[in-house]
């Protein structure tokens, strides 16, 4: 008996390809699920941190004094991203208060390490630094100290 038949046989017997198909495909398409969900995660953190900058700076520029506006920046960052539910490794806020004067500007830096494990559940050891700038101007017609 030859063996060329049986290859014949054997070439033309495709049941069970679209399951072994499925079976060599379905881990890439889980990780690649994983891979947009991570990338969602971390867009969207990214924009709660522009938020809280945001937030940060407003709060800073109502202040009467640097010293009052630099407290009033860090509290305003921690409340926005506490309330946001993003969970931050390390959280530095930076309060430039230079330029404090009526009619000047207040900038506020927002830094947060955020853990991309946390994100996906997955066990990953990678942490991802987003950091959020934002300035506004303090009222000409207000009286500072």
């Amino acid at each position: 008996m030859s063996t060329r038949p049986l290859v014949r046989v054997l070439r033309r017997d495709e049941s069970g390809s679209v399951a072994l198909e499925m079976v060599l495909l379905t881990p890439l398409l889980v990780l690649m699920l994983l891979f947009v969900v991570t990338l969602g995660r971390v867009v969207s953190a990214r924009i709660e941190v522009d938020g809280a900058a945001a937030q940060a700076t407003r709060a800073a520029s109502i202040a009467r004094d640097p010293a009052t506006a630099t407290a009033m920046a860090t509290q305003a960052a921690a409340t926005a991203l506490g309330s946001d539910h993003v969970t931050c490794a390390d959280v530095a806020v930076s309060t430039d208060t230079a330029d404090f004067v009526p009619g000047g500007e207040v900038q506020v830096t927002v830094t947060c390490h955020v853990n991309v494990a946390a994100l996906v559940g997955l066990d990953l050891p990678v942490s991802e630094a987003l950091s959020s700038t934002a300035a506004s101007v303090i009222d000409t017609y207000r009286a500072s100290t």
